[in-house]
Order: C-alpha cells, then structure tokens, then sequence
C-alpha cells in the first residue's frame, strides 16, 4: 500500500501523516509530496525519514492513493493527473466539493454512495463536517427542515501565518499577518471572501455542502461564520428545526448511539463541549442539548470538534480505510 500525501509540509499535511500513524493505516511506502522549494527536504513518519518529491515524481513511483491537502489550485491542476494515472485522490480542498460528478463524503454519513470508480473523491470543509455527523442521525429520525448555525473557528483553521500572528499579538510581537484585523482579544465576523448575496464563501460552503452530503435538498440552511483567538478545535452554536416533535432524552440517546459522536451535556456539572478538550481527538463533541422554546419542533445544541483532525485528516483517512476494506485501493 503506497500513500502519496500532497501537502506533506502543511499544517494539516503533517497532521495527515500523525493521524496515519496513529490509526496504524497499511502504509508499505510513504510518498511525501510538497511544492518544488520543499523537494529533498524530510518529514518523519513512524521515526522514519521520507525526503519530500515533487507531484511528477510521486505519480510515477504509482502509489495506491494520494491524499491531497495542498490548497485548491493545486488539485485542480494535480488530481486528475493522479487519477488519469489509476491513482485514487482524496482531497481535501474546496476543488472537487461541488463538482456534480464528484462525491463529498464523511464516512459515518453517506460512504455507501462511493463506488469503485470514483478516483477523485472530495473531503468536505471542516465547519461541514463536525455539524453534519450531528444532523444525520436526527435527519433520519425526525426529518430537518432546517439549519441556523453560527460557528467559532479556531485560527488553525487558516493555517499557520494566523497562528503566527496569533501569538505574535498575545506578545506585543509585530509580524507578518494572515487576518486583516487583530485576531487576539478580537472576533473576526469573516472566513474567505465575501459573495454577491452578503455571505461569505465559508458560510455558502456550509449550506451547500451539508445538502449535498445528506442528499436531501429539504433541508435549508443559513450560517455566519466566524474566527476566533482559540487554536483546540471548531465550536457551532445550532438551531434545527424538525418536521416532527421530539424527546430530549430520546435525542440524546441517539446521538450518544452515533459512531464518533460523544455527548458532553450535564449542566449540574458545567459540562458541555470546548476546543481545549477536542483538541487532538478525532470524535465530534456535542452538547447544550435544549428544546428551543420559542418555536415548535426546534431544538438547540452545541458541537465541537478538532478541525485539524476529524475536519481533515482523520476524516480523510478514514475514507482511505473504508476503500481499503473494500479492496478498492
């Protein structure tokens, strides 16, 4: 089993790598990929050193899957070169999201959808994630009709530069920046570039993207996003409204029952949910569950996961490991 990670210096490529290691992923040969100033440097992987080769290099050394976490551009450019090769792609970048002829997968949710034949396969946006392994489960039960969210997303999330800049400003350190505004002490009501309706791109992945991967275009959804000075994980404050009345022990119970959901949810015991007790784990956290009593069938909660891992790696090799048990890698 060849793995190629493209990305393999990144943020979320090293974490790729820790994650691989971790869940102890058939890896026979490690193919690092990274851009032409990284060729011939190393990167460690169970205590070996890999040196870094280009995209060209890894598609001849004919590895069993690439796992992409190298911005957009570049799997739109690379990808399909991997797949023309017979290489399936796992991407994590915005590329291959909304593409018709592409599947968006989190693994607990719809995996059954994939299909020998899909060799570009696209890792949904992290904010998407942790909310849609929540919604699934009460989808199927009760029916959404729809979604408010709000999030609070760590600075990780943009990548190193903001973590940088992040502990510069806590410091007093002046430095290269990734925010247009002080991220320390601050909110940032902004994640990438606003569009023509007045939402900004992050939001608009979020509604689309949860459609997509419940296949269900019943259920609506308006976010706002928003970056916040914390670096354990990705928080969402969310409102869902059901076709159907429930029970909140019912509600709790079902998704306590969900695969890689744990609920954290005892007020007595100021228990609930935060990025500091996510941070390095691969389970999406969820708690503050309440009926909202302004609205019939309405319920409120709160989920938080690491975005670094199930918002990107762990849920990228985990859709490595569900093909890999089909005998389809």
């Amino acid at each position: 089993m060849k793995v190629a990670v493209v990305g393999a210096t990144g943020l979320v490529g090293s974490k790729m790598l820790q994650v691989l290691a971790e869940r102890n992923f058939p890896v026979t040969e490690l193919i690092p990929v990274a851009s032409e100033k990284s060729v011939g440097k190393e990167v460690m992987y169970k205590g070996k050193p890999y040196k870094v080769v280009t995209a060209d290099t890894a598609i001849k050394m004919k590895p069993n899957v690439a796992i992409f976490s190298a911005g957009g551009s570049t799997s739109l450019e690379w990808a399909p070169k991997f797949a023309e090769a017979g290489i399936t792609v796992i991407d994590n970048s915005s590329a291959w999201r909304m593409d018709p002829s592409k599947k968006l997968i989190v693994p607990e949710v719809n995996a059954k959808v994939l299909t020998p034949e899909d060799k570009i396969i696209a890792n949904p946006n992290c904010s998407t994630i942790q909310m849609v392994l929540v919604l699934s489960p009460l989808h199927e039960k009760y029916g959404i009709n729809r979604v408010v969210v709000s999030t609070y997303q760590s600075v990780t999330g943009t990548g190193v530069k903001a973590v940088t800049q992040l502990m510069n400003e806590r410091q007093g350190i002046e430095g290269e920046k990734a925010y247009a505004h002080q991220i320390d002490l601050n909110v940032i009501p902004q994640i990438d570039v606003f569009l023509d309706n007045g939402y900004t791109k992050e939001e608009m992945k979020m509604v689309k993207e949860t459609v997509k991967i419940m296949g269900d275009e019943k259920v609506k959804v308006t976010a706002t996003t928003v970056r916040i000075p914390v670096m354990g994980g990705h928080s969402e404050s969310v409102n869902i409204e059901f076709d159907k009345d429930f029970d909140l022990t019912e509600v709790r119970n079902l998704l306590a029952a969900t695969p890689g959901v744990i609920v954290v949810d005892d007020p007595s015991k100021a228990a609930y949910p935060m990025p500091k007790d996510a941070h390095d784990k691969d389970e999406v956290f969820v708690g503050r569950i309440r009926r909202d009593e302004t609205q019939a069938n309405t319920l409120n909660l709160w989920i938080v996961a690491d975005n670094l891992r199930k918002g990107a790696a762990t849920n990228a090799v985990q859709i490595a490991e569900y093909l890999t048990g089909k005998n389809w890698l």
